[in-house]
């Protein structure tokens, strides 16, 4: 499966975006899907995951109640609405597909990754 992300972009501490990512391929509704962001010399983390239904999803404690994440099926395509932005989620954001097994949290586990899009909070 082919990802793309899309919707970051600059804004001021407070704001929000709609991150988006477009899928192709194999059939999009049979993976669990998750968004990692990555700043330099860190480590990928997970922001948020949901399972291919929908009915699970995992936030990091970091974006809990600001962050939301939901698929579209139909569309190919899941979503993270992240509000209340703050300088520390600056990051490339990258959305991930799971092929197989539980929702997973740990990066390792997901197949296939997007090209990343870039949020800068600015304070």
């Amino acid at each position: 499966v082919q990802l793309q992300a899309s919707g970051g972009g600059l804004v001021q501490a407070g704001g929000s975006l709609r991150l988006s990512c477009a899928a192709s391929g194999r059939t999009f509704s049979s993976y669990h899907m998750g968004w990692f962001r990555q700043t330099p010399g860190k480590e990928r983390e997970l922001v948020a995951a949901i399972s291919w239904t929908g009915g699970i999803k995992y936030y990091a404690d970091s974006v809990k109640g600001r962050f939301t994440i939901s698929r579209d099926n139909a569309k190919n395509t899941v979503y993270l609405q992240v509000n209340s932005l703050k300088p520390e989620d600056t990051a490339v954001y990258y959305c991930a597909a799971q092929g197989a097994g539980v929702l997973a949290r740990d990066a390792k586990r997901y197949d296939y990754w997007g090209q990343g899009t870039l949020v800068t909070v600015s304070s």
